[in-house]
């Protein structure tokens, strides 16, 4: 299915998180982004082991950025269930199960090397999957199964390399548990 540009809308947010109107997904990001919805996923397998992906070279923030499984925005008026499962699909080509939110007011602002900022409120999700992904070459450039305590050792080793959010989003969660057993720490 082609996506149009209707269907492309990413909700725009009041400083309180109310939704005050949509703007097209790729005029949002610019070095004066709004705020608005957005939602990051993490996502293991039977044996625990985490997902983190490379970002694809082509975008528009942070690309060739390792970080989480997959982030995404929600369409104005869309479940943020169905979006998880819509991006699990789309850029991993994965159903997920066992999706729960870990960290449900992460917000955060970052500015990239090209000056193009994230501007998000971006409610933080677990999930798990039996499937082996098979990326979007569009929005993924590899990817890697890892434990989740090499992922948080990585953070404290290696913040720079990876995206701002998976960042601040491990260092605001007991990660070795909630990435481990994908429930609160």
């Amino acid at each position: 299915m082609t996506t149009t540009q209707t269907e492309d809308l990413v909700t725009l947010l009041a400083e309180d998180g109310t939704p005050i109107g949509s703007a097209p997904r790729m005029t949002v990001h610019t070095d004066d982004t709004p705020l608005h919805l957005a939602f990051s996923c993490y996502v293991s397998d039977a044996s625990g082991r985490l997902l983190l992906t490379r970002r694809a070279l082509s975008k528009k923030t942070w690309p060739g950025v390792w970080t989480n499984s997959f982030c995404g925005h929600p369409r104005p008026g869309e479940d943020l269930l169905d979006a998880i499962t819509r991006y699990a699909r789309h850029e991993l080509g994965l159903e997920v199960e066992d999706v729960r939110c870990v960290l449900p007011d992460f917000r955060y602002r970052a500015v990239d090397a090209s000056g193009v900022v994230e501007n998000e409120i971006c409610p933080v999700f677990v999930a798990t999957t039996t499937q082996q992904p098979d990326p979007n070459p569009e929005e993924v450039a590899e990817y890697a199964w890892a434990a989740p305590e090499d992922a948080v050792r990585a953070v404290a080793a290696v913040p720079f390399a990876l995206s701002p959010w998976m960042v601040e989003q491990v260092e605001g969660m007991n990660a070795d548990r909630v990435l481990a057993q994908g429930s609160p720490g």
